[in-house]
């Protein structure tokens, strides 16, 4: 089948040229549509569920909306295990599922077992969080205004009613959460003394504000053939509408909420906030991309719209974006394509030394863009995105290996049989080494086939490699049994017999004496390659391992830990503290620093008060002058931090 598959190959070159060049533009087409991410995404199936009880302490919290929202998914099918925390007026329950269930079917579950759960009065009903994964935090950006006078409440509001909603449009993005600021509310402060006085209860003022806060309808007055439409307007929407509300009658005289004390603009209990460049607080925004999207893509859409937004709100507000994961995507994909094009030219370099011929070399570098084209189609069909893990880990030597054993047997074949017909030249130096290329590449192709069988976060880390390099070694078979030929025959010249490259004849001389002892002295060659073994194997236990390799990427985070119990603000004030120390002790390395403690609106990480996060950017490296390498910044800074006060570094 293989000597017909290269004979058909031979006869019909312009057709398989056509199909090489047709398999370059799909690969082409499908690697600009391929997703691009820094590294696989490990995080399993997870619902997040979260309820806010602002009256309850944690131990009420567990007793009473935890441990019945746990037992409520308990027995799903695909539940692997649950978590939960149970803070302050705060509760966060954690589904993980098998990878099969999928993220929708598995929230669906969950929804449908919470509408049986039954809470204390008042409290709202649980909410799943995002639908987005550990790696899905994308875009962090901070609202600020140059005007001194305007207040983090009314950016909090600009935040939430026109930023916010812009960025929810945008195409692949799960959630836009609000950290810091103030979220504004209407608190009446009701005086007691006045309560005594007019004979009400705290219920009184309760039901009042209640009742007379409303719309309703009073459906419709037909008269003289035209209906109008009666509609109760009881809304309220300032602090003297509120004010105005009647509570009761005292001695025939109406007593108004402003009779019982006081209205004014507050802000619900706050459970984080967020400070940058130790100016103070800030609000934060940040975006979450849905579950399998493209990070770069998502990214992009999201500077777009944050740009739109921007022309929206008044002028002495500004959106400046902090972090995009499209600058990490950047620069490891930057990287691999550094490496892939090193490893290219080497690859290429060594083949027209050791060919010796031009267009020999020329034909098998060819092999390496066509099976990146190819494996980059199969990688688009099989849902893998383009990283570090996946792309970084192809061996240009490995997939031109059949190309270059047939290439080599064809310029052999050109050389000694000159003087016999050309197509038959090329088909049997093809015919005679189509096993050993299919076999070959076969061989390292089930090399990569335990990898197949991982599962979890071992699979989800290392399936893509395997895929693609099966992929890439897949479209090199292919072409070394069709292409590969055709090429040969059209490119290398017919001549008579002519000397081996240089490099080949010193090899030999070098190679020969040391074949001859090993073969004369089997059992001393054994006994040093099972002594070499054993050095390996003890050497590697030393070795240790890492999750993921250091990508160095030009950012940094240092967690701060607090004592349990610290006030907002104090933390607050701690945060800019300690980033106006890091501005300034490392003015050359870092260019950007913001901290965010405690919770988001939306609690995708549920940390006390008492946690921090400092997030510093790094400016280029050529710019750096106290230290060489990032892991000796990151040494300095955790020095730097832990000598200040009240904070432990982590």
């Amino acid at each position: 089948m293989l000597s017909r598959l290269i004979e058909i190959s031979l006869h019909h070159r312009l057709l398989v040229c056509l199909l090489a060049a047709l398999l370059a533009a799909l690969g082409a087409a499908a690697l600009l549509q391929l997703p691009i991410d820094a590294f696989p995404d490990t995080t399993p199936i997870q619902v997040q569920i979260n309820t806010i009880a602002p009256a309850l302490s944690p131990e009420e919290v567990e007793q009473q909306i935890t441990l019945p929202v746990e037992l409520a998914v308990s027995g799903l099918p695909g539940l692997q295990n649950v978590r939960s925390v149970s803070k302050f007026g705060f509760s966060q329950v954690v589904a993980t599922f098998d990878d099969a269930a999928g993220i929708y079917l598995a929230r669906q579950l969950v929804s449908e077992r919470l509408a049986s759960v039954e809470l204390p009065e008042g409290i709202a009903r649980p909410q799943l969080g995002p639908i987005a994964t550990g790696l899905g935090e994308v875009f962090h950006y901070v609202v600020t205004s140059d005007d001194p006078d305007r207040s983090l409440t009314e950016l909090r509001e600009l935040h939430d009613w026109v930023v916010k909603p812009e960025l929810r449009r945008v195409k692949g993005v799960a959630e836009v959460n609000s950290w810091g600021g103030f979220e504004k509310q209407f608190h009446v402060i009701v005086e007691p003394e006045l309560l005594l006085k007019y004979h009400l209860t705290f219920q009184s003022v309760f039901d009042a504000l209640e009742a007379n806060n409303r719309n309703v309808g009073g459906g419709q007055l037909v008269e003289g053939g035209e209906s109008i439409l009666v509609h109760g307007l009881g809304l309220t929407t300032t602090l003297e509408q509120i004010g105005d509300i009647v509570v009761a009658t005292f001695d025939g005289t109406p007593v108004k909420v402003r009779d019982l004390g006081r209205v004014q603009i507050d802000h619900e209990i706050r459970r984080g906030a967020m400070t940058s460049q130790g100016k103070g607080e800030r609000v934060l925004g940040l975006g979450f991309m849905l579950m399998g999207e493209n990070s770069h893509a998502v990214t992009a859409r999201l500077k777009e719209a944050l740009a739109s937004a921007q022309k929206t709100l008044p002028k002495d507000v500004r959106l400046e974006i902090l972090y995009e994961r499209s600058d990490l995507v950047d620069h490891v994909i930057a990287t691999v394509e550094h490496n892939l094009l090193a490893g290219a030219c080497l690859v290429i370099a060594v083949l027209f030394l050791f060919l010796g011929n031009l267009r020999a070399g020329l034909i098998v570098a060819a092999a390496i863009p066509l099976s990146m084209l190819c494996a980059g189609s199969l990688m688009l069909q099989a849902g893998i995105a383009a990283s570090l893990l996946s792309l970084g880990a192809v061996d240009f030597g490995l997939i031109v290996d059949s190309s270059v054993i047939m290439v080599e047997n064809c310029v052999r074949h050109a050389a000694r049989d000159a003087g016999r017909p050309w197509l038959e030249v090329m088909r049997d130096a093809a015919v005679e080494v189509r096993k050993p290329t299919m076999l070959g590449e076969l061989i390292i192709m089930i090399v990569f086939l335990p990898i197949l069988t991982l599962q979890g976060v071992e699979g989800k880390l290392f399936r893509p490699m395997a895929l693609t390099m099966i992929f890439a070694l897949l479209g090199s078979l292919v072409l070394s049994l069709t292409l590969m030929p055709v090429l040969a025959s059209l490119a290398l010249a017919r001549r008579g017999a002519e000397a081996e490259p240089r490099v080949v004849r010193w090899a030999h001389r070098v190679y020969a004496p040391v074949l001859d002892f090993a073969l004369r002295r089997r059992q001393a060659v054994l006994g040093g390659a099972a002594v070499l073994v054993l050095l390996a194997a003890l050497l590697a236990v030393g070795i240790g391992g890492e999750f993921l390799p250091k990508l160095s990427e030009g950012t940094l985070v240092v967690n701060v830990i607090r004592l349990a119990g610290v006030d907002v603000e104090e933390a607050t004030a701690s945060n800019t503290l300690l980033e106006r120390l890091l501005l300034k002790s490392f003015p050359d390395e870092i260019d950007k620093a913001w901290s965010r403690l405690g919770t988001a609106e939306v609690a995708t990480d549920p940390m006390g008060v008492e946690l921090t996060d400092i997030f510093l950017t790094l400016k280029p490296r050529a710019a750096w002058k106290r230290a060489g390498t990032q892991q000796e910044l990151a040494a300095q800074v955790e020095s730097a931090v832990r000598d200040f006060p009240a904070s432990t570094p982590c």
